[in-house]
């Protein structure tokens, strides 16, 4: 079967995707992918999503936090972004999504967009409504490991 000429290939851009969570949660691929389609599909129909064709081509979630290199047709971007912008919890975990930038090619999309910070989370004790709970440190941001879940918080909430 002979290639398709050039002019007539597909044209592709590449949606840089930040993920974060509570620390304790696991987020694989394959939930993440499928939710996508599920958002496009609420969002803008099964029409709409077939011509978006969102697929997750890279993955990485670790620690409460990841990216995802998110493929898409040319022309379709601001529809993606807007069904990427709608997803907010992944297996009935609550998730803040980030569309970080749009690319070209996939190994600009991911070193441009996905690079992580280099710095782990930080475990600690912290003091937070006059007890003393276990946090994990990330950033500025703290996420407090109470008897009901995680609170999050910021440095100035507990000391």
């Amino acid at each position: 079967m002979k290639h398709l000429p050039k002019h007539l290939q597909p044209r592709w851009r590449y949606l840089g995707v930040e993920l974060e969570t509570w620390p304790d949660t696991d987020i694989e691929r394959r939930a993440f992918q499928r939710e996508l389609w599920y958002a496009a599909q609420d969002l803008i129909g099964d029409a709409g999503s077939a011509a978006l064709d969102l697929t997750v081509y890279t993955f990485e979630f670790e620690d409460g936090r990841g990216g995802a290199v998110v493929r898409t047709h040319r022309g379709e971007t601001a529809r993606a972004r807007a069904a990427i912008a709608t997803l907010s919890a992944v297996d009935g975990d609550p998730v803040g999504v980030r569309v970080r930038g749009v690319s070209g090619t996939a190994r600009a999309c991911e070193e441009k967009y996905i690079r992580h910070a280099t710095e782990a989370p930080e475990q600690r004790q912290v003091v937070f409504r006059e007890a003393e709970y276990d946090a994990v440190v990330r950033a500025e941001r703290v996420d407090v490991r109470t008897d009901d879940g995680f609170s999050g918080v910021t440095d100035l909430d507990c000391q």
